[in-house]
């Protein structure tokens, strides 16, 4: 495929987001420059990282042959040679700075108004025993270390006393990174597994689901609206997250969530206490010891006949030609996530079994985000080509507790 051929379709404007309660206004000229990323982004994914393909076939694959005798035998060894051909270093180099760009403009926008925003919120969640906030819980080393996805002081960093500005910065900057791809609200991935569950498993009732690394709620409040008879609770460490979270939550009318303060691999919660337990792009965000305390702090917390469910991106199978697991790998070296490789490299059937459950209960679906985004329905006559974890099309693996 020749990169140049490829016509990209324009994504949609950033004032067709969806706002609420505590959403922070943004500038004309903050919009602008939203706008700008968001299609800068989708030129990069959809035209100018197929390049990256042609240059590794034309050039890096026959140089490392020639000089080495064999082909690439691990993904670090591609990765190293892509390094020394400058249109993957440009390519790298853009999309590198997308993301700085995108969050310099998130902090532009929320700062400036963070006293507001918390005021808001403080506002929305005044009297409610639906926030429970827990200052003696400590945010894991591996989350503390880094600023995850070069958003600045992460998910907990709280600037003065009941901050949601790194919340709120997340939440103005998701439409931008996806390119609108996960729809109006940003829910997408909450909605697809949601109406998979209920189509897959029509007598399904779950009466208490829980969401573990739940952030803003963006994906917990499908699962609370797609099962209102259920006590949906999302946990997260970070304290701004929750605030924001629950204050969004409230100012949309969903009113069966619960947030609340927890450490995913030690919850307190009792054993066998939900019918339901969810991770939307949490894992690859936790250390290779912790997945596993979490894994197996979710197979105590579930009850028999409960289902759990992960959604993540593909993993690193021997299948999954060294290339594109190198793309893929992009994020763990270049965009502060260190354990994503670590993380897609597990065998999830065997994270799982070690944890408790049956390996014949085991399964992996194919899930893409649900978007309520005119741009997003409409039918493609050719389906765009993507950098490899852009797009909003996600592996979901998970079992249930027999």
């Amino acid at each position: 495929m020749d990169a140049r051929t490829v016509s990209p379709s324009v994504p949609p404007v950033w004032s067709t987001i969806a706002t609420h309660g505590v959403f922070p206004e943004a500038k004309h000229d903050e919009i602008a420059r939203y706008n700008f990323l968001a299609n800068l982004n989708k030129y990069l994914s959809t035209v100018v990282a197929p390049g990256n393909r042609i240059a590794y076939e034309k050039r890096v694959r026959p140089r490392f042959r020639a000089e080495h005798g064999r082909d690439f035998q691990n993904r670090d060894e591609v990765r190293k040679a892509m390094k020394q051909d400058p249109y993957y270093q440009m390519w790298s180099a853009l999309r590198r700075t997308t993301m700085e760009m995108r969050q310099q403009n998130g902090r532009s926008i929320t700062i400036r108004q963070a006293p507001e925003l918390a005021e808001k919120a403080a506002k929305l969640n005044e009297g409610k025993e639906t926030l429970v906030l827990n200052p003696s819980v400590k945010v894991p080393h591996y989350l503390t270390v880094m600023d995850n996805h070069c958003m600045p002081g992460s998910y907990h960093t709280e600037l003065f006393e009941g901050d949601v500005s790194a919340a709120a910065n997340y939440d103005t900057g998701l439409f931008v990174t996806t390119a609108g791809g996960l729809g109006r609200l940003s829910d997408g991935g909450g909605k697809a597994i949601a109406q998979w569950v209920l189509s897959q498993y029509p007598e399904f009732k779950p009466k208490r689901i829980l969401d573990i690394g739940c952030g803003l709620g963006h994906n917990t409040l499908p699962l609370a609206q797609a099962f209102p008879d259920a006590e949906v609770i999302g946990i997260d460490v970070g304290a701004p997250m929750l605030r924001y979270g629950h204050a969004r939550a409230q100012s949309l009318g969903v009113r069966n969530v619960k947030f609340i303060q927890a450490d995913a691999a030690q919850t307190g919660f009792p054993d066998e206490s939900f019918d339901w337990i969810q991770t939307t792009m949490f894992l690859h965000e936790t250390s290779f010891l912790a997945i596993h305390r979490i894994m197996q702090e979710i197979y105590r917390m579930l009850k028999r006949n409960g289902l759990t469910l992960h959604i993540e991106q593909p993993q690193y199978t021997p299948d999954m030609d060294l290339f594109e697991q190198t793309m893929r790998d992009w994020d763990a070296f270049y965009n502060n996530e260190p354990f994503w490789g670590v993380m897609h490299d597990l065998d999830p059937a065997a994270l799982m079994e070690q944890s408790g459950f049956d390996r014949k209960e085991f399964f992996q679906i194919g899930v893409r985000a649900v978007n309520d985004l005119e741009d997003f329905t409409k039918p493609r006559q050719q389906p765009e080509a993507e950098d490899y974890g852009r797009a909003a099309v996600w592996n979901v693996f998970g079992a249930w507790k027999r």
